[in-house]
């Protein structure tokens, strides 16, 4: 078969990043730790905004949902890897293949939305302050969650029915981590010029208007903020948006390193920047709204002392 066609009923073999035997008790460990870390970060960030009362705001309800994406992110991907690398047998078969590429295209736009969502929260906290009780009302925020999550099934839906269709051949042995999306266009021998007219179109509208509002919404937040004439209002403003640009420029940062590029320059190997997104920054999220947050700080303390910080 694996100098054949292929489709359903067949089987991928997930290499990962090494198959020498000490590499992979060494990335065993390392990404089981990762995991675990990322669970317990991210399941404290989700607990102490759900227990607290005074983080039952926008901001947080958003980051709260952050929290469980990334969450449902990880453990999309990485039990899987953790199988393999312990494993003789690393196959995925085709039905669990486009279940995990479904969950991982949709989680990736999900992340991104609610981004888009947080940053028009901190214009409206910045630039028009006296309406935000009423701007950021929780209907509209329910709303905006409602809409991330439907345009993120949808994305996702459209990029797994159109893969079904996607002829495979060649070999099944693939030196990657996960099922992804450029590397089993990489595979196919059928026509995918529809999957690439559909990646351009949906991705454009999934990934660049909301990077493009993003970069609005904080042209119009920085104008806003060197209007303050306080120094100390100043660098107040500036550090209740400071972690949500290092989270989005950790989130595109690495995205970019993965996926601008051509399809054909696309290298089944270069999977150093694509635990970047899918290990990394799901587990660095938690600790950069936690670093300089005096609130979740005083959530967390709460949370887990029962004291009254």
């Amino acid at each position: 078969m694996d100098g054949g066609n292929w489709t359903g009923g067949s089987e991928f073999q997930l290499l990962g990043l090494s198959e020498n035997p000490k590499h992979q008790r060494i990335l065993f460990w390392m990404f089981l730790s990762m995991y675990l870390v990322t669970v317990v970060g991210n399941v404290l960030i989700i607990l102490a905004i759900g227990s607290d009362s005074r983080m039952h705001t926008p901001m947080y309800f958003f980051l709260a949902n952050l929290s469980f994406t990334d969450l449902f992110f990880v453990t999309n991907t990485i039990p899987k890897m953790l199988v393999n690398l312990q494993a003789q047998n690393k196959a995925i078969s085709y039905a669990g293949c486009l279940t995990q590429l479904y969950f991982l295209v949709s989680l990736v736009a999900l992340d991104n939305l609610i981004l888009a969502a947080m940053a028009y929260d901190r214009y409206v906290a910045i630039c028009r302050p006296l309406h935000y009780t009423t701007a950021m009302s929780p209907g509209l925020c329910v709303l905006l969650l409602a809409l991330c999550w439907f345009f993120s099934i949808l994305y996702g839906l459209i990029h797994t029915l159109l893969m079904t269709r996607v002829t495979f051949c060649g070999s099944r042995k693939i030196q990657y981590i996960f099922c992804e999306m450029y590397i089993l266009l990489r595979l196919a021998c059928s026509n995918t010029q529809i999957n690439h007219l559909m990646l351009i179109t949906t991705g454009s509208f999934i990934f660049l208007v909301p990077f493009g509002f993003m970069i609005m919404s904080y042209v119009w937040i920085v104008r806003a903020i060197l209007r303050i004439p306080s120094a100390s209002k100043k660098y107040k403003a500036f550090s209740t948006c400071a972690s949500h640009l290092a989270v989005v420029s950790l989130f595109y940062g690495t995205l970019c390193m993965v996926y601008l590029q051509p399809l054909h320059t696309y290298s089944m190997k270069d999977s150093v920047a694509t635990v970047m997104y899918a290990v990394v920054t799901p587990m660095m999220n938690p600790f950069i709204y936690s670093l300089r947050n005096k609130d979740m700080h005083g959530a967390l303390g709460r949370l887990l002392l029962g004291k009254a910080l």
